[in-house]
């Protein structure tokens, strides 16, 4: 089976429409862009602009995985989170603009206690976004890291809107838990749109449950991550979209990201 892979353009550090062609260089199929800030932000493009660069992305054989609004704050306090509302459906609004229909995030460190204030503010604006996303056609995708599968699971089944979804990331669940990254998928499987193909290892673990483990992130297949049962266990709930590569680190990237691409054609 062919999988689609994606690249996150903006690892390569060399603007977008460089980004672009780099990735089509190294044989992806698509690609992931940040939209917070800079060239590619909501306010930077206006409907020309817009309109000339999926013309741009079109006519490099490519398409865009998803555009990643994730503003570093996620959703659980009340004093940021009408800028972050905000903000979130101009991403939403470019992502329509840009013919993708998935926007990722982070949603915070969700406390095991549905009874928290932070589980209240965060579902609130949660359902607000989901709802706006699904009223345009979009997915809001929140990105897997610091909680389990059951815990994040447990929050997206109170969010009443089908607009709400999951980037998986099986490298942040061994990086911030650990935790069960490939059991994750099935808890997950009703909600999984996107998946970020990243590997690391979980070098020590806080016990505190504050999320401050010791970790590092590798290249793929160096890692902790099992590549081999990972993609198997994404073949068995049928998901057939993006595994799109995502390399924060590292002194050479571009040559991490195109060896990743090679690693991931090896299981089709």
């Amino acid at each position: 089976m062919k999988r689609k892979i994606g690249v996150i353009i903006d690892s390569f550090k060399l603007g977008a429409r460089k980004g672009i062609e780099k990735a089509a260089a190294v044989g992806a199929d698509g690609f992931q862009i940040y939209v917070t800030h800079g060239e590619m932000a909501p306010e930077s493009l206006g409907p020309e602009d817009r309109r000339e660069f999926r013309a741009f992305v079109k006519s490099k054989g490519l398409v865009i995985s998803a555009l990643c609004g994730d503003l570093g704050r996620g959703f659980l306090d009340p004093k940021t989170n009408p800028d972050t509302i905000r903000k979130s459906k101009a991403f939403i609004d470019l992502a329509v603009d840009l013919g993708t229909n998935i926007v990722t995030t982070h949603i915070g460190h969700l406390p095991d206690d549905e009874g928290s204030r932070a589980w209240e503010v965060g579902l609130e604006a949660v359902t607000e976004l989901a709802r706006y996303a699904e009223s345009r056609g979009c997915l809001f995708a929140s990105e897997t890291g610091p909680e389990s599968p059951p815990v994040l699971k447990r929050f997206l089944d109170k969010v009443p809107s089908k607009g709400m979804k999951v980037n998986y990331d099986p490298a942040n669940f061994i990086m911030l838990g650990p935790f069960d990254h490939i059991g994750g998928v099935k808890v997950l499987k009703d909600f999984i749109v996107h998946t970020h193909a990243k590997d690391g290892v979980c070098l020590a673990k806080d016990e505190s449950g504050k999320g401050g483990n010791e970790f590092l992130e590798v290249p793929l297949g160096e890692g902790s991550v099992a590549y081999k049962h990972y993609l198997a266990a994404l073949d068995g709930i049928g998901y057939d979209g993006f595994l799109t590569i995502e390399r924060e680190v590292g002194d050479d990237p571009a040559a991490d990201i195109a060896k990743a691409v090679r690693f991931l054609r090896s299981f089709e």
